[in-house]
């Protein structure tokens, strides 16, 4: 073959040739035949592809096929990581991959083909419906998403070959989608690679920048890290703990820029650059040495952390201390088992449980899986939760936030998003235990329920049958479970209120086209459905209460619209519907005087809310008595906007003579080095490109880069494009960015 083949497979390879009955019938060569056969298969369909690198794009697989061994992982999700881009790839079916290796890898390489679809990037509605694909599939066979995580980690190592903007799209939804989903999965040493690498696409600049501090210190951290552990292995030799390992490692390049990012210091402010780690045999010997290691080095108060008592919800257990050094620096040192050890690297998949029929992995969620709890509680909410604003929130508070951890009066762990209060425990417990919340005691005193649960609390709830909670819990309430609980609450009781609020609505959008029988159509039961509510009168009632919005109602509304038929009342083509007119139906006329066609004779003004520019889609918006507000299509504000009062229009962009007679207010934030003279640079840039600035703001502070705001005029998209390349090209500048622009 003409690719390296790394000795793991060269062993399946070997084995799978045997033909000894007795290794043919055995457990290994089965799974080592599997994990042969499949490698064969993937390089005969992947044979003439190469990857943007120019290697073979067998090599892709094989990595992700490695990483998943290295994670533990059985026969069928190594052959998977083989097998995850044929479906999408090459003209196999899913039928084809389950005749040849069975309906396990199929139904993991069918996990990871509509992983691979998702866009996280699309507006908030499709962002959501995304989130609860994704979420679905993991609670099906919580392995699909490891194997996806091996397959984005190796995409990330080999990132450099794609074009720039690309790379950034790819880091940015890493960093924010799947390092964190690697942290609650446990799998430590994916999430800290995944944020490395995201650092590095990033923030180019500072990644190098603090690589090259990190290198330059280490010789002084080795001799440092040296001192210390001789110093503890004699300690605790005395004390006869069994130490298996005792060593340190650099702090994640990524992890010290947010340090720094956080406590505002810069890279000769921070101490802790290293950590040592210490892996004992018992959890009794963990606190033994935990004894020893603050005998021999002064504690730093306030940071001790017992990770063994208290574990995070993803399983991890550690001793967590930081120390002063014999140099006067702070240091952290971890102490743990070796089985605590094997958690902390790879998360969930040390905790692979498989049936002993047939011996094939048990991995699809049950209630038991209690290190599943933040995903169970997505999956519930997902009927629950019809915004998808809400539901993303959730999502931010079970995947992403920090915890605070405290315990039921029975003495039960619960984990809520950092700054919950007693009202979001009460929920989390129990919707009836928050809808008759009544008072809550915490470590046995009565307090008020918008007072912050801290770490180690002990929480009761008071309820009484006939309470309920205010409206005004919903201040203070934190997490998007108790809110939307208590939404619910007050939607019942005003249920009536808000079906005739929600018809009103929907009246005053659709009347005057005709619809009076709309409500009892079999196309309105269409968009029921398709809004994932159970009849008519529940669609209005959420209306009404504002569990979903107009325009989001009526885009479903059109979605069903166009894939029928005509129907029986007076509605003869998608055409009569309301909708955003569309710009090209416009001809611009060269002898129009107006900057704007579509709107001659008409008074108009810009939008302030989003500051369109030629060169950028505009739609127009009829007021009352200010005549026409011109808006870019995408700005968010017109999603409140009635239909009937929008109108097409264009820019004159035919007319030179118009286009360059006119200039639009645009502001701008640059982001630059703090150093003198600086804005008397950027000033000159304008200057010299001809461009107007009506206002200036410069906010400096110690440490800090300096922001400039700047309100300019600027008569094209391209004249901005052209100035943003030419202020980026500066060495001081640190960003630029345009505000009041809502990016598509």
């Amino acid at each position: 073959m003409d690719i390296p083949i790394p000795a793991w497979l060269k062993n399946c390879l070997d084995s799978s040739c045997l033909n000894s009955d007795c290794i043919e019938n055995s457990h290994q060569h089965r799974e080592d035949k599997l994990i042969a056969e499949s490698f064969k298969f993937a390089y005969k369909l992947h044979e003439g592809q190469y990857r943007k690198s120019g290697e073979p794009y067998i090599c892709h697989p094989v990595a992700v096929a490695g990483l998943l061994r290295d994670l533990g992982g059985s026969a069928a999700m190594i052959a998977a990581g083989f097998l995850h881009d044929v479906v999408e790839d090459t003209e196999v079916t899913s039928e084809e991959i389950e005749n040849l290796f069975g309906g396990e890898v199929r139904q993991l390489v069918e996990g990871v083909t509509k992983l691979s679809k998702i866009n996280f990037k699309s507006k908030t509605e499709g962002q959501a419906e995304n989130f609860r694909r994704m979420f679905l599939a993991m609670a099906k066979d919580i392995r699909v998403i490891v194997v996806k995580l091996t397959d984005r980690l190796h995409n990330m190592r080999t990132l450099e070959h794609l074009p720039d903007a690309k790379r950034r799209r790819i880091a940015l939804e890493t960093k924010e989608i799947f390092a964190p989903l690697a942290n609650r999965l446990g799998i430590w040493h994916l999430k800290w690679e995944l944020e490395d690498l995201s650092f590095k696409y990033l923030e180019p600049e500072a990644y190098q920048e603090i690589k090259q501090l990190v290198a330059d210190k280490r010789t002084d951290r080795e001799n440092r890290l040296k001192q210390v552990t001789e110093t503890l292995q004699y300690r605790l030799a005395q004390a006869d703990i069994h130490c298996f390992d005792l060593s340190g490692r650099p702090k994640h390049l990524h992890s010290i820029y947010q340090k720094m990012q956080r406590q505002n210091k810069g890279f000769h402010e921070i101490y802790d650059l290293a950590a040592l780690r210490i892996i004992v045999e018992t959890k009794e010997e963990c606190y033994r040495a935990l004894a020893v290691v603050h005998d021999a080095f002064m504690p730093i108060p306030g940071r001790f952390k017992d990770y063994i008592g208290l574990p995070k919800p993803n399983h991890y257990q550690s001793l967590h201390t930081g120390v002063i050094g014999p140099w006067g620096g702070h240091l952290e040192i971890q102490i743990r088992t070796l089985e605590m050890h094997h958690i902390a690297e790879y998360g969930i998949a040390a905790h692979w449980k498989y049936k002993e029929t047939g011996g094939s992995y048990n991995t699809a969620l049950t209630a038991a899986d209690e290190k599943f709890t933040w995903l169970r509680q997505l999956l519930e909410w997902q009927n629950d939760l019809k915004d998808a604003q809400e539901y993303l929130d959730s999502v931010k508070d079970n995947l992403f936030e920090d915890d605070v951890y405290v315990f039921t009066p029975k003495g039960d762990l619960v984990a809520l998003k950092a700054g919950s209060t007693s009202i979001d425990f009460a929920y989390r417990i129990h919707t009836e235990v928050g809808n008759h919340c009544a008072g809550a005691k915490i470590n046995g005193r009565m307090v008020p329920l918008p007072t912050p649960l801290q770490n180690g609390d002990i929480v009761e709830i008071l309820t009484q049958k006939n309470s309920q909670p205010s409206v005004d819990c919903l201040n203070f309430a934190k997490t998007s479970l108790a809110k939307n609980r208590i939404r619910q609450l007050y939607k019942r009781a005003h249920r009536e209120e808000n079906i005739v609020r929600g018809k009103e609505l929907l009246d005053k959008a659709l009347a005057k086209k005709g619809f009076d029988n709309l409500l009892k159509s079999q196309a309105m039961q269409t968009v029921v459905e398709k809004c994932n509510y159970q009849s008519v009168e529940d669609l209005l009632a959420g209306l009404g209460h504002g569990e979903i919005t107009l325009n989001f109602l009526l885009n479903r509304w059109r979605e069903v619209i166009k894939s029928q038929e005509p129907l029986t009342y007076e509605l003869k083509t998608p055409d009569d519907l309301p909708t955003i007119p569309k710009v090209k139906n416009i001809s611009p006329s060269s002898n129009s005087n107006s900057p704007i066609v579509g709107i001659e004779g008409l008074m108009y003004h810009m939008a302030g809310c989003c500051n369109p520019i030629p060169g950028e889609a505009i739609i127009g918006v009829v007021t009352r008595g200010k005549g026409i507000k011109i808006h870019r299509q995408e700005c968010q504000n017109l999603e409140t906007v009635e239909c009937d009062r929008l109108i097409p229009v264009s820019w004159n962009c035919d007319n030179q003579k118009i286009s360059n007679a006119y200039t639009y207010p645009v502001k701008i934030q640059i982001e630059t080095l703090d150093r003198v003279g600086v804005f008397k640079d950027i000033l000159s840039r304008l200057s010299d490109r001809g461009i107007n600035v009506r206002h200036a703001n410069v906010k400096t502070s110690n440490a800090k880069p300096a922001l400039i705001d700047l309100e300019i005029e600027i008569s094209s998209c391209t004249q901005l494009e052209q100035l943003f390349s030419q202020i980026k090209k500066m060495s001081d500048i640190i960003n630029i960015r345009r505000l009041g622009y809502v990016y598509s």
